[in-house]
């Protein structure tokens, strides 16, 4: 194949412009890879510039030899397997049987496995690609690692993707070895157990976006709901009873309009399991019981439900930015200067509805700037940046200033609004009235909690006191045990 695919991950004007890869010194430990892939390739690189001596194994050493470091060895595979005590098995599942020739050259090894399965493969096999490794290869310690970490973070470093590197095996020196290799490299490795745990360790990189799933379907299902309201006020309404054709205003208008209802409802919702936490705190007396599980999910969901609020907000800026390039606005306005000129009215000015507009578009652009950095802050680069103080300081203190402009925003938007009986088309109330309802149930409960009375209270309970907390010791009746009893 030529083209762009026919090329390694790895250009070979990369590895010899980096003079760290271009020499070893010979007291480095030398480290066994089978396989030349694009893995293959980035492993090497890696281990070369965290200074190990790397062999490489290959079945045909002359053509894959220039993608490798000139640092990294390439020879065969009975050769690259004699020497090292750690080797990467770099092959996927169906070439392990391949490697049984070098079943006596390898006894006593450490092989470290690196493979990935497809989800159709995982869901195939009831054993791990690391089992069945140790199945084929019994004289050897078989230890899962590195299978998510991709080529390219071994390629740019691992400050640019996951540091976290799982390693499960049977043998807690062998773990140990590789462990001490991957802090070599610059990552963080984390004890997963036993090799019983490689098929979980292996399922990991098919997931998609796990912590997403709940509050990616949450944001989903109120843009539906919040959606199919505006449709049936601002088009089925004027169309059944005033014959009035809106359906234009579909793509934009009502996407507009439902947007910030999500957004805003997504913030209270990354607030109200706080309260409700807080609430079972002060109603037990104690902070030593687990809250429910469903609470409990929602309280680890919430940096999510915060972005995707975030996100709400930005595109309904965007869409707000747009509204008067559509065809539709400037027809308004020529409608409207033309019933000016017809009802002979020179000077059209509202007081109240100008002060209106201008408090309801500056407490909106406040809203969102901070929201953006509540956003901002939540990259990992960011968050690790700041101390535990400045972190809560932000997402807590900040966000809920930010749910306060929200809300004052939504206020000035509705005015009076909710009090005009030809708002309620179809009887149903206007939609900011409906998302009104949990923030300021939030923001209530908010300054219940600052109340002197409340606050010292939970501040005492999260501090570790506890209603029923008086510990009774029972004494022996034995007097002479008695008198041996510490009453420290």
């Amino acid at each position: 194949m030529s083209g762009e695919m026919d090329k390694p991950l790895i250009s070979l004007h990369l590895v010899d412009s980096d003079s760290s890869l271009a020499k070893v010194p010979d007291e480095a430990p030398k480290v066994g890879i089978l396989g030349s892939g694009d893995f293959a390739r980035s492993l090497a690189t890696r281990l070369v510039g965290s200074g190990f001596k790397v062999v490489v194994g290959s079945r045909n050493p002359k053509r894959t030899a220039g993608l490798f470091p000139s640092a990294a060895q390439v020879t065969f595979q009975e050769e690259a397997v004699s020497s090292p005590e750690v080797i990467f098995v770099a092959v996927f599942r169906e070439h392990y049987a391949s490697l049984c020739s070098l079943s006596e050259q390898l006894v006593g090894k450490i092989l470290v496995d690196v493979s990935n399965p497809t989800e159709q493969e995982h869901l195939q096999h009831r054993e791990s690609n690391a089992e069945y490794l140790a199945s084929l290869f019994p004289t050897c310690t078989v230890v899962k690692a590195f299978n998510v970490i991709s080529a390219w973070t071994l390629q740019a470093g691992p400050r640019d993707g996951n540091r976290q590197v799982p390693i499960c095996s049977d043998q807690p020196e062998a773990k140990r070895a590789v462990s001490e290799m991957a802090l070599a490299m610059g990552f963080m490795p984390v004890d997963m157990g036993s090799l019983t745990s490689a098929r979980e360790v292996e399922a990991m990189p098919l997931r998609l976006l796990p912590a997403w799933k709940v509050p990616t379907l949450l944001a989903l299902g109120l843009f539906v709901c919040f959606y199919a309201y505006n449709f049936v006020r601002d088009v089925l309404q004027p169309y059944m009873q005033e014959s009035q054709n809106k359906f234009f205003k579909l793509p934009v208008s009502v996407v507009n309009t439902t947007l910030p209802c999500v957004a805003y409802v997504l913030l209270s919702l990354v607030y109200l399991p706080g309260v409700l936490a807080a609430a079972l705190q002060l109603q037990r007396g104690t902070k030593y019981q687990r809250f429910p599980d469903w609470l409990d999910h929602w309280l680890q969901h919430r940096k999510q439900i915060g972005l995707l609020s975030f996100f709400c907000a930005a595109l309904h800026a965007l869409y707000s930015f747009c509204l008067p390039l559509r065809r539709a606005h400037r027809y308004d306005l020529v409608n409207l200067a033309v019933k000016q000129v017809l009802a002979n009215k020179s000077h059209l000015w509202v007081e109240e509805e100008v002060w209106r507009m201008e408090i309801y578009l500056s407490l909106g652009v406040l809203a969102l700037g901070t929201l953006s950095l509540l956003a901002v802050t939540s990259l990992p680069s960011i968050a690790n940046s700041l101390n535990w103080r400045e972190f809560s300081f932000v997402q807590s203190s900040l966000g809920f200033v930010a749910l306060v402009l929200s809300t004052l925003h939504t206020l000035t938007y509705g005015w009076t609004r909710a009090f005009e009986e030809s708002r309620y088309k179809f009887y149903l109330p206007p939609t900011f009235t409906l998302t009104l309802l949990v923030p300021c149930v939030v923001i209530l409960a908010k300054a219940l909690f600052l109340l002197p009375c409340i606050s010292r209270r939970l501040t005492r309970i999260r501090r570790g006191w506890e209603r029923d907390g008086a510990i009774k010791f029972t004494l022996p009746t034995d007097h002479a045990l008695a008198e041996k009893t510490s009453h420290v």
